[in-house]
């Protein structure tokens, strides 16, 4: 298993979803989210803000989620389901940029997580599925 999915240890010894690098990095995307859309203007409040932090809050707690399911399968849907939610947020950065609410230097650290925590989803659901 890859360490910087599950911090060196293997899914069996995994105890719980906060064992897993995929759902920690997520969370530093949720705060870094949460600081990029307290750049997003007042009238955005309830439309954009809003929904970027959903979506960014929809990953790790499908990860959460998924992982206390009790088979693989449903673990691994979950992960596609966090991976879907990541696709929106990728999307709604780029609207944030093009409306020009944020600068692409703001919403360079969020990218990068967000990048990461995607290739970390896609490898673990490949690990399942095999």
């Amino acid at each position: 298993m890859a360490p910087f999915i599950i911090n060196t240890v293997t899914m069996a010894q995994v105890v719980s979803y906060r064992d897993l690098t995929v759902w920690q990095r997520s969370m530093e995307l949720v705060v870094a989210i949460y600081t990029l859309t307290d750049q997003l203007p007042d009238a955005e409040k309830y439309g954009l803000t809003a929904q970027m932090r959903r979506a960014a809050i929809s990953i790790p707690s499908n990860i959460a989620e998924g992982r206390r399911r009790s088979s693989r399968k449903d673990f691994r849907q979950f992960l596609i389901i966090a991976y879907g939610s990541g696709a929106e947020l990728e999307t709604q950065i780029e609207i944030a940029k093009r409306l020009s609410f944020i600068q692409a230097e703001n919403s360079k650290k969020s990218e990068l997580l967000l990048g990461e925590v995607m290739r970390m989803l896609n490898k673990l659901q490949s690990i399942l599925k095999s």
